[in-house]
């Protein structure tokens, strides 16, 4: 009886056991992966001084909110580039890629509504003294606002580098002349490789995220990111994705600013100089 007894006793100890087992394996297949952050691999850029620029944020206004400054959304390369035998100098680079014939441009704007006298983004083909101008409407709070180029303008040529220059004049006090922030960079068209291509194809377009980043097409992955964030703006999942993708350019201090879900699409002017004025009024309001 006894022997009896202890058998059903390690039966039923080896029937809880193996119960644990089979409980303990689901728990395994749904803890949720860590996944591996995305993050941008900048390309080259190029060998020579042509690329210079300033994406902001070094300096702040008075007048701004949280004392801060205009900021490109754009990847910066710091260079020391020989000049001659002894002479170096010191570049820093703001250049990205693209592979879209309009692109999309992004800017952190830390003024209200109020403080902002006009906007202008300019477009310049370094081939050519021609520029083309736009004038923005002013946003309606401070935070990252986007510009895409007009699709009825002549579309960026492959290969080809475009010097863009984003102005505002600001009313920090109305008995003072106006206030100026300007930031500028350079953008670049390329063709992908036929595999690249098939890839994007097929992907998601969280994946064509990655895929861009991973690949060193800088406006597309974050165009893609935000244009995501904007329709879904509480989902964790794409906040953190958006934070690391700013974070491998060093801006994350932006991944918690106000994604501005409205994007200038206005008629382009051209000028014949960059430094002329205007041939039309900016738009106020």
């Amino acid at each position: 009886m006894k022997s009896y007894l202890q058998k059903i006793q390690l039966i039923a100890a080896f029937g809880m056991a193996l119960l644990g087992i089979v409980a303990y394996y689901p728990m395994i297949w749904m803890t949720p992966v860590a996944a591996v952050p995305i993050t941008f691999a900048p390309p080259p850029p190029p060998p020579d001084r042509g690329a210079a620029g300033d994406r902001g944020g070094a300096a702040s206004r008075g007048c701004s909110v949280g004392n801060q400054s205009v900021i490109a959304l754009v990847p910066v390369y710091k260079q020391t580039i020989n000049q001659g035998e002894t002479e170096a100098v010191s570049v820093t680079k703001v250049w990205g890629l693209t592979t879209e014939k309009h692109p999309t441009f992004w800017f952190f704007v830390p003024y209200k509504k109020s403080t902002i006298h006009s906007i202008e983004f300019v477009l310049k083909d370094e081939s050519t003294k021609l520029s083309q101008t736009l004038y923005l409407t002013k946003p309606e709070e401070p935070g990252i606002i986007s510009i895409r180029l007009n699709a009825t303008t002549p579309p960026l040529e492959v290969n080809k580098r475009y010097h863009w220059f984003f102005k505002m004049k600001i009313i920090c006090n109305p008995q003072q002349p106006l206030e100026r922030e300007n930031v500028e960079g350079w953008v670049q068209r390329v063709n992908l490789n036929p595999k690249l291509v098939d890839n994007l194809k097929q992907a998601t377009p969280q994946q064509r995220v990655r895929l861009y980043a991973e690949n060193g097409i800088w406006y597309d992955a974050l165009t893609t990111l935000a244009e995501l964030r904007l329709a879904k703006p509480k989902d964790p999942t794409l906040a953190v994705e958006w934070m690391n993708l700013l974070k491998s350019i060093d801006l994350e201090n932006l991944a918690k600013q106000t994604l501005i879900n409205r994007t200038a699409k206005l008629p382009i002017i051209k000028e014949a100089e960059p430094n002329r004025p205007p041939l039309s009024k900016p738009v106020t309001n």
